[in-house]
């Protein structure tokens, strides 16, 4: 390892992103939690708003914003995900090299935690029915409070054990700037000892915490009305198969700019935390009072457009992961590439001659896919579709420019190449 010295660690930068220092950050810190409340506040089980005639059903009765009950299910839950990961056994994979020359060692063991949790909430939830999973849909306002707080004392954790000696901060959140720093994170890997808490974070309690709150919702369906919609199980498929993809190939996260970039502070503690197992369950929580009835054709249709979306996605993603392990392997050594001064090369067909974000276009596809079961009642089920488009432009804004300053005038040369950025022909 190389060594790292006080001075190294200690190094501001004036890049501020998300509108900062001081607007963007303090705007997103109150912004978002009101979000999670409003999209609750605007479809329940009393009605969804609609814009002709508008209309709004108000909040939902018998719902407390907060319980000592659902903040000990939710720190149950995090404790359990937590003992899995310790316990459960799991592949070591090593990351990629830190700005002080190290590089860390992880423990993956999301696949296994998925399969456990699936068996206990499935036999206990389902079978015998000892476990009432319908209790987080009863409680979605409370449980969903808790999940905000945990992740806002989780954020002034990080921010503050950031200042300890030795630890390597992120290269955006060390401004200066306390409001930012705190925002953006900024330490870059935080540990507990060989725990890392940004890894785990982005994939075991939120992730696996979706699917938890998708089968909840699928369980007061299913004891509501005795039955389960095609639009019901239509969703959580589509879903489940996205989540399990992910820990599949939870190897690929450790390349991405959430682990190898960003440091971990509120952004990413409440995007991982609260956002979204509490945004992209919108529509199963909605589709528990509001099912429109799917025919075969139609819910096959939605299926194909949503498996359409997951080719893309997932074959763009494979094809990237496996030029990166081995440019000489069969199944990208047709490709045509274009050669870089930093000695890298770029890939310039196959999917990634379509677009340079072409998996974005595919994740989106799934994204929309998910929200066409819920009908066109309402425009609220359709409020993920909106945001991911916009989330997924402001990324491929952020790495267009780390691409720039990384490639230099070979990006320009690769986006004359490749001017499509997410959408063929549109943008």
């Amino acid at each position: 390892m190389a060594p790292t010295t006080r001075s190294q660690l200690k190094v501001n930068t004036a890049h501020f992103e998300f509108f900062g220092p001081y607007l963007g950050p303090i705007g997103i810190i109150i912004g978002l939690p009101l979000v999670c409340y409003a999209l609750v506040y605007a479809c329940n089980a009393d009605g969804c708003m609609h814009l002709s005639p508008f209309s709004i059903p108000g909040f939902p009765a018998n719902q407390r914003f907060f319980t000592w009950e659902a903040v000990g299910v939710f720190l149950g839950w995090m404790a359990f995900q937590a003992a899995l990961h310790l316990v459960l056994p799991g592949k070591k994979a090593q990351g990629v090299k830190l700005p002080n020359g190290s590089r860390l060692i992880y423990k993956l063991t999301g696949l296994n935690n998925f399969f456990v949790t699936l068996a206990v909430l499935g036999y206990f939830g389902f079978y015998n029915r000892s476990l009432n999973l319908s209790w987080a849909y009863d409680n979605y306002i409370p449980l969903m409070t808790a999940s905000i707080i945990f992740s806002t004392a989780l954020s002034v954790y990080l921010y503050a054990s950031s200042f300890a000696r030795g630890a390597l901060l992120a290269h955006g959140g060390n401004t200066g700037v306390a409001i930012y720093d705190f925002f953006i994170g900024r330490e870059l890997n935080p540990r507990i000892g060989s725990f890392d808490l940004k890894e785990w974070c982005e994939l075991y309690p939120g992730m696996i915490g979706w699917l938890a709150l998708n089968l909840a919702m699928a369980h007061k369906q299913l004891a509501t009305t005795d039955s389960l919609s095609f639009s019901m199980m239509l969703v959580c498929f589509c879903q489940g198969l996205y989540i399990f993809d992910a820990l599949y190939h939870e190897t690929a996260i450790l390349t991405t700019m959430d682990i190898t970039t960003d440091g971990f502070g509120f952004m990413l503690a409440f995007g991982d935390l609260a956002w979204v197992p509490f945004t992209y369950t919108l529509q199963t929580r909605i589709l528990v009072d509001h099912s429109p009835a799917l025919s075969y054709y139609v819910a096959l249709a939605i299926l194909c457009f949503n498996m359409l979306g997951f080719f893309i996605f997932r074959g763009s993603n494979s094809t990237k992961d496996q030029f990166r392990r081995d440019p000489t392997h069969k199944m990208v050594k047709s490709i045509k590439t274009m050669p870089t001064e930093r000695g890298t090369k770029l890939m310039v067909s196959g999917f990634w001659g379509v677009a340079r974000h072409i998996n974005y276009f595919g994740d989106w596809l799934m994204g929309l896919a998910w929200c066409l079961p819920a009908g066109f009642q309402s425009i609220i089920p359709y409020f993920y579709a909106v945001y991911f488009g916009i989330l997924l432009i402001h990324r491929d804004r952020r790495d267009d420019a780390a691409c720039k300053i990384k490639y230099g005038k070979d990006w320009d040369k690769y986006c004359e190449l490749v001017p499509a950025r997410i959408v063929p022909f549109v943008y």
